[in-house]
């Protein structure tokens, strides 16, 4: 048998990709989709424009990654996709796509989870990191601190408790009325602010837990438009770009405040940092000098594969399925999927 081809099928919100990968983890296509332009006028996706947009674009997706790798579809030998976590239309798009493409052609089914994914495209792109590995994945969605002892056994240190961070900039980017995707256009604008203008208080929690939280940090931004909201009516002012780069900065400050910690009480041998946050300029200067400070080997991920995108499905799924672990076609999404095999909560500060 010839060394098996993986195609990856990611839907989990509002990107619509499929990547086609080689069992030497050399990536032959990797299409994404945005849906930008479908979001934009309401400043955050929604999830019912999402999944129709996802029925609308996964044919042509498909088709562009085929014909980018240079491949039929018989020399396609394992279907890969996201059942979860994400919005439950969106997966419905992807799961039963990939289920009739694997039934269709009798392929074998592999069920990969979103964040673990990211986790995977780490390896994908710097091959054998030196583990244990603390590795801190930050997306629109998600925000969890692991300990990955092993390829194959993640240890959850911390995770938030209410927003994300990349929702976080969106919904600072959402109040100054900047537009979407805000993560993005917040770290554009706050190039050109002062990051301590304006003082955050960093999150803390009364039972001792070193969780993640932003919501604080988000009311706490809502209060200075308040204060003030002729300062911040123009969205070209000194005072947006000022608050752009102090909430940006807290939100780095807290990221970067857990990772420290972990490293006072777990003993690594690297940094990670993956998700769609891990694009954030100011975030991947801190860790990267985080790392050098520590004299820890520090990996993140490139821009491309930081946000959703299928290259890092098909890799979680070509280093699953040769595990033995495939899906049955009764599959379905789970909006609410854990990515640890193991949880060891860090507490104090």
């Amino acid at each position: 048998m010839t060394a098996p081809i993986f195609l990856g099928i990611e839907s989990s919100c509002d990107d619509t990709s499929i990547a086609i990968i080689n069992d030497h983890g050399t990536i032959l296509a990797n299409v994404v989709s945005s849906q930008i332009t479908d979001h934009a006028p309401f400043g955050g996706v929604v999830p019912e424009l999402a999944s129709r947009a996802h029925l609308r674009n996964i044919p042509t997706v498909f088709e562009q990654a085929l014909a980018q790798a240079d491949l039929n579809l018989d020399q396609i030998d394992v279907v890969a996709v996201t059942y979860g976590p994400g919005l439950i239309g969106s997966l419905l798009v992807g799961v039963n796509f990939a289920k009739s493409l694997a039934f269709g052609r009798n392929l074998p089914l592999v069920a990969v989870n979103h964040i673990r994914g990211h986790i995977r495209a780490l390896f994908l792109e710097h091959g054998d990191v030196p583990l244990p590995a603390l590795t801190l994945i930050v997306s629109g969605g998600h925000t969890h601190l692991f300990l990955v002892e092993d390829p194959d056994h993640f240890v959850l240190l911390a995770k938030t408790r209410d927003d994300a961070a990349g929702e976080a900039f969106d919904k600072l980017a959402k109040m100054l009325d900047l537009g979407f995707p805000g993560g993005a256009i917040v770290d554009r604008i706050a190039q050109q602010g002062d990051p301590k203008a304006f003082a955050f208080n960093m999150p803390r929690f009364s039972d001792g837990a070193a969780d993640y939280s932003f919501s604080g940090l988000k009311t706490a931004a809502a209060h200075q438009l308040r204060r003030n909201p002729k300062a911040f009516a123009d969205r070209d002012s000194q005072a947006v770009a000022d608050l752009c780069a102090s909430f940006q900065h807290a939100v780095v400050r807290h990221l970067l405040q857990r990772v420290k910690h972990a490293l006072k009480v777990e003993s690594v041998a690297s940094l990670l940092l993956g998700g769609g946050v891990a694009c954030n300029s100011h975030l991947r200067q801190a860790f990267t000098a985080l790392g050098t400070e520590r004299r820890l080997p520090t990996f993140i991920t490139a821009p491309v594969l930081s946000t959703d995108n299928a290259a890092m499905i098909a890799a979680e799924g070509r280093h699953l399925w040769h595990r033995g672990q495939t899906a049955n076609f009764d599959l379905n999404p789970e909006v609410r999927l854990n990515a640890y095999d193991a949880v060891r909560y860090l507490t104090g500060r």
